[in-house]
């Protein structure tokens, strides 16, 4: 038919609605994005774009899981440090620049008063950043990098957290300087001083090192307040 796009396979035809929504999104903004002006660029009627995504926030989640989950993960090929520093450093790259960054932080903005695509940007985004974050650590603490015993599922949200808040929240950059503030913090809490022994804590309290019980914690409420009291790197 005249003036329409050749038929494509529904992959192929998938993987094109993505990329044409994050080119016109780097164009217009989100502001200026919708499912017919997505369509309109491809060449499609609208109805093909909405078999697939019930709306534009649904259709650029996917978009971004294209280009971006990959970037989530871990290149583990140092210590645990150097692991989430180069992590931590790679994703900020992406956050601050298109077409992730605008994209996403415009899905966030969305989902604050729509508790669906909340819940459906945790489960895809947030929730894996945390969980990537937490095995990397869990791996760490198994062999011998971080104090054993100690529970690190705050650690790993703390860690995640408090790059997202300096990223969404303030006008302060998210670069070396923040990330490796951020690590030194983790690695006094919970690092292993492996020149003074097995199980050594880097120069923490003795009482924070080797919770027992309600203790258990501590150490990720010790990294919050840090965080807390205006001690977070600037």
């Amino acid at each position: 038919m005249s003036g329409t796009t050749p038929r494509r396979r529904g992959a192929e035809r998938t993987r094109e609605l993505l990329d044409t929504a994050l080119d016109l999104a780097t164009e217009v903004g989100y502001g200026g994005l919708s499912i017919e002006a997505v369509a309109r660029r491809a060449g499609v009627g609208k109805h093909t774009i909405y078999r697939r995504w019930p709306s534009i926030a649904e259709l650029l989640l996917d978009a971004l899981s294209v280009v971006w989950v990959g970037d989530l993960d871990y290149r583990s090929a140092g210590s645990v440090r150097a692991d989430l520093r180069e992590q931590f450093l790679r994703s900020s790259r992406a956050l601050t620049t298109a077409p992730i960054g605008p994209v996403y932080r415009a899905v966030i903005a969305e989902a604050q008063a729509d508790p669906a695509l909340r819940a459906t940007l945790h489960e895809r985004f947030l929730a894996t950043v945390e969980q990537r974050t937490l095995e990397r650590i869990r791996r760490a603490q198994s062999r011998g990098e971080l104090v054993a015993g100690v529970d690190l599922e705050y650690a790993a949200e703390v860690l995640c957290g408090t790059l997202y808040y300096r990223w969404l929240l303030t006008p302060r950059p998210v670069g070396e300087e923040a990330v490796d503030g951020l690590l030194d913090m983790f690695m006094s809490a919970y690092g292993v001083d492996s020149s003074a022994g097995p199980e050594t804590p880097a120069a923490v309290d003795d009482s924070v090192i080797r919770p027992t019980g309600g203790q258990r914690r501590n150490r990720s409420r010790t990294m919050a307040d840090s965080t807390r009291s205006g001690k977070e790197p600037n």
